[in-house]
């Protein structure tokens, strides 16, 4: 059986209480735990928070609570630490084959695409399968500024065209899966990214990345209908 996974902590502070900042009419952290449930995919689906506040909304939409050491609840834990300590702590409980840790920052996030992590991870003889996406624009363009002058990372492709150039990706931020008897800590190489459109991902961590959320949230939603 597999376990979903939600860490999200109370002291959010770039955005205050972001997990559970209203987002277009719910609780940000909503989308998520209704998309794993609506999945069909977890046998449970937890919650790991050092917030009573994150609790209460979590219980009241079906989540299960695992309240988190407060060692694993600063700035400086990472979401894999978290990960692991919900896995250990629930695995004692009860022998699962596979968890799926979902941000709580994701209301893009859809079904089809946990069930592809799921199915290419189970089929396969890796440990991770994540969420990823392209970027937008050829990366072997960028360059940096450096005393008010351009200096680029890659002035060898300076002359390519864009078309000839690699397609490159990134973590979309939305979901990891993860095969539960493995000891390997998650790294990108060699596991399977499942690819999201780009309308489909945008990382929460600003206001401005709030915002932009909304908004793209709100289109994409017009656009179903």
């Amino acid at each position: 059986m597999n376990i979903c996974i939600i860490p999200a902590r109370g002291g959010s502070k770039r955005i205050p209480k972001k997990n559970i900042k209203s987002f277009c009419g719910k609780p940000l952290i909503v989308y998520s735990i209704e998309t794993a449930k609506k999945s069909n995919l977890f046998e449970k689906t937890v919650v790991s928070t050092d917030s009573e506040e994150i609790a209460e909304i979590s219980k009241k939409y079906g989540a299960q609570i695992l309240y988190r050491p407060k060692e694993l609840s600063d700035d400086y834990t990472s979401s894999v630490d978290v990960f692991e300590h919900a896995i250990n702590k629930l695995n004692k409980e009860k022998k699962y084959k596979y968890a799926c840790m979902i941000y709580p920052t994701a209301p893009f996030l859809e079904v089809k695409y946990l069930k592809e992590g799921f199915e290419k991870l189970k089929n396969s003889d890796v440990c991770y399968s994540f969420s990823a996406t392209t970027y937008d624009f050829p990366i072997w363009r960028g360059f940096e500024i450096n005393h008010d002058k351009a200096k680029m990372f890659f002035p060898e492709f300076m002359e390519k065209r864009s078309q000839d150039l690699k397609e490159a990706f990134h973590d979309a931020g939305q979901f990891y899966w993860k095969k539960i008897n493995c000891t390997e800590k998650f790294k990108f190489d060699g596991n399977i990214p499942i690819i999201i459109p780009r309308y489909l991902a945008q990382d929460i961590d600003t206001i401005e990345d709030f915002i932009r959320a909304e908004m793209m949230y709100k289109a994409y939603c017009d656009y179903k209908n």
